[in-house]
């Protein structure tokens, strides 16, 4: 049996994707403003802006990748002394409370990007509508939930060991390194 097409693995990984891609644009662009400021004394009108929402943009997308691949950054040592059972329930319910946050702000940014905000608030150097670059709000917390409550769904009813790529790597190399251990 064969893993999934190179088309589905694409869009299984549409966040990572359009991260990388931001990522790699924004440092271009800085990059490339940097040396036309030094050596040809011009400066791009709307490279900082353009970047400085490209990176925002990653920012937002970055932390959908992290919640997808249960990498977010959470206190959780105090739950290594509870039963397994206590610590499932209390991990759930802080991710259960943090989908609720992640709705009501879901909520809060749409209402703002699509009832308060003013028609006329435009990029100032490129002239794009402002809604444009605060879209990501609503879109990073929704995909956030879902992949919350993804993850929940693999770790309560299908009993999937969701580890976070940190601890992954780490295993990995405690594993290569214990075979040299005399």
């Amino acid at each position: 049996m064969s893993g999934p097409g190179p088309i589905k693995n694409f869009f299984s990984h549409i966040e990572e994707h359009v991260c990388e891609l931001l990522l790699a644009v924004f440092v271009t662009l800085l990059f490339v403003q940097i040396i036309a400021r030094q050596f040809f004394y011009y400066t791009i009108p709307w490279g900082e802006e353009l970047a400085t929402y490209m990176f925002v943009w990653f920012a937002y997308l970055g932390a959908v990748v992290a919640a997808k691949m249960s990498a977010h950054n959470r206190v959780a040592f105090q739950f290594r002394f509870f039963p397994p059972i206590v610590q499932k329930v209390s991990e759930t319910f802080a991710d259960l409370l943090w989908v609720i946050f992640n709705l009501y702000f879901t909520w809060l940014s749409y209402d703002f990007v699509f009832n308060r905000m003013n028609l006329f608030w435009k990029s100032q150097t490129t002239g794009v509508p402002m809604k444009y670059f605060y879209m990501i709000l609503p879109v990073a917390f929704v995909l956030m939930s879902v992949h919350i409550l993804w993850n929940n769904y693999l770790k309560l009813f299908r009993h999937v060991e969701l580890v976070d790529p940190e601890t992954e790597e780490l295993e990995a190399l405690k594993a290569v390194a214990k075979p040299h251990v005399a």
